[in-house]
């Protein structure tokens, strides 16, 4: 995962949302529950509250981190 960034972390349901925003700003992205990856392997690890993982590529990263700081500070 050298090319890619993590731009955010949070709950699964916010990483969901942002997600939607960078796919309507065309910035392509990967979008991880680490929850519920866990609970899929047979053990729970983790909180809901930080499950959410969204990664952007570098050269995508400072688009899209300006993105959710916009998100972020309008909810």
């Amino acid at each position: 995962m050298e090319d890619v960034k993590l731009v955010f972390t949070g709950s699964a349901i916010e990483a969901s949302f942002i997600a939607e925003i960078l796919e309507e700003n065309g910035i392509p992205f990967i979008l991880r529950d680490t929850l519920d990856e866990s609970i899929i392997a047979g053990w729970a690890s983790g909180s809901p509250e930080d499950s959410g993982l969204i990664y952007v590529e570098n050269n995508d990263f400072a688009k899209a981190d300006e993105v959710i700081k916009v998100y972020l500070s309008t909810r």
